[in-house]
Parts: structure tokens; sequence; C-alpha cells
């Protein structure tokens, strides 16, 4: 019963795992509840061919805070965002229905959003270049005006850093839009007194980005 009042039967071969894997009881459980909801960041990535580094955990985003799940060895996070609703998705399917993912667009938007959640902005940098052929720039603009608009100036920067510059061209359009002020690079890391400034994407760079990519 990871969920209150929600069972899971765990079949022969998911023994070892001591629950279902989590694609095919999470989504289900939050479609019976009528809470929007998609599968995102790194979970989301992995279904779009990025598989630099896979999450530990499976992580869905959400409209409204939900503790973690633990299920046997199967562990679930959940991420908060405004307009879970707007946010493009596709569908894919699992043994026992389909889900909802974040498309590669949106999903490298959360990834920006959330670095915390997604292995820093070095593995997020690494993703985005392994992302860059599913990439597509109206598509990415539309993705990024659903999102604050600090994380379409992080994202630019990062995409141009993982030489994806069509994509980062016409983002830039987004920003120098609205974009009002600098912001930091990273938002949790402190921001040296003599950080260089990035004008085209209007940031503070107050850490150095490595791709893998």
């Amino acid at each position: 019963m990871p969920f209150r009042g929600f069972y899971v039967v765990v079949p022969p071969e998911y023994r070892r795992l001591g629950c279902l894997p989590p694609e095919q009881f999470v989504p289900q459980y939050l479609e019976s509840r009528g809470e929007p909801h998609y599968v995102g960041l790194l979970s989301a990535a992995r279904y779009h061919g990025a598989g630099h580094q896979a999450a530990q955990v499976f992580q869905v985003v959400v409209g409204r805070p939900r503790r973690s799940v633990r299920c046997g060895r199967v562990r679930a996070t959940f991420l908060v965002r405004k307009k879970v609703r707007d946010v493009p998705t596709v569908d894919r399917k699992t043994p026992r229905g389909s889900i909802r993912v974040s498309t590669p667009e949106a999903t490298v938007v959360d990834l920006v959003g959330f670095p915390h959640q997604a292995g820093g902005l070095d593995n997020v940098a690494t993703i985005i270049g392994e992302l860059d052929g599913t990439l597509r720039s109206g598509r990415l603009v539309r993705a990024a005006a659903l999102a604050p608009v600090t994380w379409a100036q992080r994202l630019g920067f990062l995409l141009e850093r993982s030489a994806v510059t069509r994509a980062a061209g016409s983002l830039h359009r987004h920003v120098h839009r609205n974009a009002r002020e600098y912001v930091p690079l990273s938002p949790r890391a402190p921001i040296p007194a003599d950080a260089p400034r990035d004008r085209r994407w209007r940031l503070i760079l107050n850490v150095a980005v490595e791709s893998e990519a």
C-alpha cells in the first residue's frame, strides 16, 4: 500500500523490487485522485533518450505539495509547479496503461528550474546536449513562457554552453522581451562581488558550468 487506501499487486518478476516499477502505479494513483501531474525532470529525460545520469527516484511534477513515497526499493518524489495542466506533455505506454511525460522542451525548462533535483547545473547542461536533436525552437519558447523568466535566462545560457544555438536564438527573443534584471546563474550559490555578467542573458555568472556532453 504505497498510498493510503491504494494497493498494488506485486507479480513474481518484481518480487526483488518489492513493488511495481513507479511508472506503473504512481501516475495511476494521481489519475484516480483527479490530480494534474506529469513525469518530469530526470525521469522524463530518460524517456527522451538522455541516459547520462538516470534518476535514483521517480520524479513527478504536481500542482500541490506531496510527500515522497517509498514502496519496497522504489522511491518517488513530487515537485510543485504552477500551471501543471498547461505544461506540454506526450503519452508513453507502460504495461499498465499510458502516462504523461513532459515534452523534451518542457523537460529542459524544468531541469533548469529545479537544478538541485537534477544533479546540478553541470548535469543539466550535459542532458541539454544529449537532447539537442529533440528540441524544437517554437515549442521551447512556448514551454518557457509557462515558467518564470529567470528559468529561461538560465536555460538560454546553458543551451549556448551546450552548443544548442538554434534553440537558444529563439529563446533569446523571449528573454529580451521579458527579463528586467540580472539574476544569478545558480540561485543557491553565493554571489562574489567580482562575479562576471552575461549581458545577452542578463545573468550573474556566480558558478562555472562544465558539460560532459
